[in-house]
């Protein structure tokens, strides 16, 4: 018995030892052959594969892109989740239609053919509820494809809510700043380009 015991503690003993020579000679940090540099060029700069989801305030670049009056300029096509292409074919029900967006005064009564947009709201709350930092985590979140959207764009998502109920308004309307210099516009499950009439 004391032979079997003494047996199996030379073969602990011996398996611990090798996995200790195994940790130290596979240990990439003790290694003395240099590093490979990278090639910068071929690394994404935005490599984040979610958004960040968190309400803000509007940054100051952000305003200062996102106020002012908009007309919706073309149709992009449709969101993957929903195919709203029987109502909206071309899009012809919002082409040439405004939407007012200041600081203190926010009105889609401009969207002249669909009763259930028409809002007017003053003293708006314009909060980015998410950042997506390149065109993969946007669609990790959305599951919505944006056309001309590149690898590292960064993507805003703004809401605009009433400041006395904190109810998101207009319903069935969002916005999608990208890079602070295009605004995304999606009705129900048909998305738009904006275009920037006045400041």
């Amino acid at each position: 018995m004391k032979k079997i015991l003494l047996a199996c503690i030379t073969i602990m003993l011996m398996l611990a030892s090798a996995c200790g020579n195994v940790e130290m000679t596979s240990n990439p940090n003790n290694s003395s052959e240099p590093k490979p540099e990278t090639d910068e060029s071929i690394i994404p700069e935005n490599t984040s594969e979610y958004c960040t989801v968190e309400r803000i305030n509007l940054d100051s670049e952000t305003e200062k892109y996102f106020y002012g009056t908009w007309k919706v300029e073309k149709l992009l096509g449709f969101a993957n989740s929903y195919n709203d292409a029987s109502e909206y074919p071309t899009g012809q029900k919002f082409i040439g239609d405004e939407l007012i967006i200041k600081k203190d005064f926010f009105s889609s009564k401009g969207l002249k053919n669909y009763k259930k947009y028409q809002y007017e709201l003053k003293n708006p709350l314009y909060e980015i509820s998410a950042t997506c930092d390149n065109s993969l985590a946007f669609y990790r979140l959305y599951k919505i494809d944006i056309p001309d959207l590149n690898e590292n764009d960064v993507v805003k998502v703004i809401d605009i809510s009433d400041p006395s109920t904190k109810m998101l308004i207009p319903v069935g309307l969002s916005f999608f700043v990208v890079n602070n210099d295009r605004l995304i516009l999606l009705s129900e499950a048909t998305i738009f380009e904006l275009k920037k009439i006045t400041d």
